[in-house]
């Protein structure tokens, strides 16, 4: 029995425990009905039938069914008809819990057809979002370099369709980070977004970094999505000498904050949307972060919508972004998504890269 109820709740095992003790609840309602019908309504049964939507698949829940519409019966023969007094079984009192039963009925099917049960729907939503967090999470960097990025889903959910992936490779002296804005938001992106997580966190350093985009847009060509496309930048940085590429398949423009000059510059490379052109090329641009410079990379919902253009939005971001220069831009993602883009209607990612001013090299 202990085994059958962790099976149970684990989503593993047979409903008969539910069933049965919601079975028993019946006849418990309904002899309190009409022993206390001051206390004990008629409508009372819609509580097991409820509880069965949640608990129980669709075969039992129809036993559970008969049982409640025999108990009903049962209490109107007692209580006798219902214009004789209060506390009788009305008309109303059998919609509602044939209302309640449907709607039940309904919900235990839905779950079925899903195969998930309701005890591990919760859970399973959880370990979605953390799995995107974690696959997000960025690697470790050396001494005199600092990196942070900071998602926000649109709507305030849990899930986004912009996500980063990021690896350390040859030998940890090359950092590769990918940031993808996949089609859609919020919820709607989420499971893609897990999916290309996965796949794109796969091929990152298993690849040489030019072949990275050409196959990302390969895999996304493949599944043949009704709304398939994604915008993705990839950034392959020397953590010795500073050097960069950018490869990007229809993202927005980096930017690049040089120390000498304190001036933001446009860093832009020019390829097509990943999943929309077969045998696209991606070219990259090239640039060098020296001690003191800062690189951003976002997605379009921090700078463009509505109510912006691009330009705007960029314009908007590097004024916020000259706040942080004096702290090194140590904390700063997480406050210039709030500062630029709080109540935007969309997802937004921001990765910030910057080196020390007092790094040597």
């Amino acid at each position: 029995m202990r085994r059958s109820a962790v099976d149970y709740f684990r989503g593993e095992g047979s409903d008969w425990l539910a069933l049965g003790a919601l079975l028993l609840s019946v006849p418990a309602l309904a002899w309190g009905t009409i022993a206390l019908p001051e206390w004990i309504s008629p409508s009372a049964l819609v509580l097991p039938i409820v509880l069965g939507g949640l608990f129980l698949r669709p075969a039992s829940l129809l036993a559970l069914y008969g049982a409640s519409a025999s108990a009903l019966i049962v209490e109107a023969l007692a209580l006798g008809p219902y214009p004789e007094g209060p506390a009788r079984v009305t008309p109303g009192t059998v919609l509602v819990v044939a209302a309640v039963g449907l709607t039940g009925l309904v919900i235990a099917q839905f779950r079925q057809r899903v195969g998930v049960p309701w005890r591990r729907g919760g859970t399973m939503l959880f370990d979605l979002r953390e799995r995107i967090r974690v696959q997000s999470k960025l690697p470790r960097l050396p001494r005199g370099w600092h990196a942070e990025m900071s998602l926000r889903p649109a709507g305030g959910q849990s899930f986004s369709g912009d996500f980063v992936v990021a690896a350390r490779t040859h030998g940890g002296q090359v950092l590769e980070a990918v940031l993808t804005d996949v089609s859609g938001k919020g919820m709607a992106a989420g499971s893609r977004a897990l999916l290309l997580s996965g796949a794109f966190g796969g091929l990152l350093g298993s690849l040489p970094p030019h072949d990275f985009l050409p196959a990302a847009n390969g895999y996304l060509l493949r599944q043949e999505w009704e709304e398939g496309f994604a915008t993705s930048v990839h950034l392959v940085l020397d953590l010795e000498s500073g050097d960069y590429e950018l490869l990007s398949a229809g993202h927005v423009p980096g930017l690049q904050l040089s120390a000498g000059t304190g001036r933001w510059e446009e860093k832009t490379a020019e390829g097509a949307v990943l999943g929309v052109l077969e045998g696209a090329q991606f070219d990259a641009v090239k640039g060098t972060l020296r001690p003191g410079d800062v690189l951003m990379l976002f997605t379009d919902g921090l700078v463009e919508g509505p109510d912006r253009d691009l330009s705007d939005g960029m314009d908007r971001l590097t004024g916020e972004a000259d706040r942080y220069v004096a702290s090194s831009f140590r904390g700063a993602a997480w406050h210039l998504i709030e500062a630029v883009a709080k109540d935007v209607r969309d997802d937004r990612a921001l990765l910030l890269i910057s080196r020390d001013g007092k790094s040597g090299g």
